[in-house]
């Protein structure tokens, strides 16, 4: 089980502001997350090869293949400032009267 005074060493890493109603709920979460995985690790796991996914994935990613785009002039005409080669943008720190 997990304890509150963990619970809130996580949070303030997370850097996180939880109410006591929070954190009494998060240390009952946690602690049944620490559960399931005690129990897992009870498993015998040797035989089973390690996977990202449940179900196998296959083609899940279209052909890299060039296809026609935007034309500059189109992708530049709503843009709110430009130069006519690209979009014009505020240097970071400026304001809108710089």
């Amino acid at each position: 089980m997990i304890e509150r005074e963990q619970v809130l060493h996580v949070a303030r890493l997370a850097r996180l502001r939880l109410t006591d109603d929070e954190v009494e709920r998060m240390t009952g979460e946690l602690s049944g997350i620490l559960d399931h995985i005690e129990k897992i690790g009870e498993l015998n796991l040797e035989e089973v090869a390690p996977t990202a996914h449940v179900v196998e994935l296959e083609n899940v990613l279209r052909p890299d293949e060039p296809r026609p785009s935007l034309s500059r002039e189109r992708a530049l005409d709503q843009a709110p400032d430009s130069d006519g080669v690209g979009f014009r943008v505020p240097r970071p720190g400026a304001t809108r009267e710089d």
